[in-house]
């Protein structure tokens, strides 16, 4: 708890049981008053390894995707009754040491949404990010940035923080159950007015890290692209866009602003 407000950490899992331990062992209990891991249809343990480590859970009885297995996560900690709820994947690719700081800024007020960027810190490539990646990284963020008005250093990271209003209004029910899920979670965030803030996350990649092949890295591509294009065609009136609209569906449970 931070600041009097439950913090919940939610795990989007496929196929992460050789990490999944490492992973909780770093989560600070002191701050975190409950885990949840969502598994989306995993080939491998990882439901074992939950059970073993005492982790609440709830199984995709077929795979739903990233994006799909998100809206179970944040419907889940909104019936739950967290506050704040930090989205952290299980794979270890992301440190779970930043969760005080990250739940510090939206228990503070300071910030709706935080993200742990990669980019900050200049540490991405030294941290193993292939170099494809990279500049894919930097040009898309680039491309978003003048497309949605903002100065964020990504778009790309899986690690971020959410205020609990953030999940009741962003109408994340229209979004796509694929990987580009996280940069229509973004672009909602900036159409609603959310304030975005980013800290410095280093950056691992190894083997047992989950990351998508070239093939899917260019369909989601593709869907930040055109993702950034509609939100500047609804802001200007010219499209409109279920995902940018007020009355556009929310998650289970969500609370709808009057």
């Amino acid at each position: 708890m931070v600041k009097g407000q439950k913090v919940m950490v939610v795990m989007p899992a496929y196929n992460a049981a050789r990490t999944l331990e490492k992973t909780l062992s770093e989560i600070p209990s002191d701050i975190v008053d409950e885990v949840l891991l969502v598994d989306d249809c995993s080939k491998d343990e990882t439901v074992a390894v939950a059970q073993k480590l005492g982790i609440p859970y709830v199984v995709h009885p077929k795979n739903r995707g990233y994006g799909g297995n998100q809206k179970t996560c944040y419907t889940e900690a909104l019936k739950r009754g967290a506050e704040i709820v930090v989205m952290l994947h299980p794979d270890y690719q992301y440190t779970p040491k930043l969760i005080g700081a990250m739940t510090w800024l939206v228990a503070s007020d300071e910030f709706d949404v935080v993200l742990g960027s990669r980019i900050l810190g200049s540490g991405a490539l030294k941290g193993g990010m292939p170099y494809w990646k990279y500049a894919a990284n930097r040009w898309l963020t680039g491309a978003e940035n003048v497309l949605l008005g903002m100065k964020l250093s990504e778009y790309h990271t899986g690690y971020r923080a959410f205020s609990r209003k953030v999940l009741e209004t962003l109408p994340l029910e229209e979004n796509s159950d694929d990987f580009v899920f996280d940069n229509q979670m973004l672009a909602q965030a900036v159409r609603f007015g959310f304030r975005i803030g980013e800290i410095s996350c280093p950056t691992k990649y190894f083997p047992e890290a989950s990351s998508i092949n070239f093939k899917r890295s260019v369909i989601y591509g593709l869907g930040v692209l055109g993702t950034a294009v509609a939100y500047r065609l609804h802001v200007w009136g010219v499209k409109r866009s279920k995902i940018f609209e007020d009355g556009g569906k929310k998650l289970p449970g969500a609370v709808r602003e009057q």
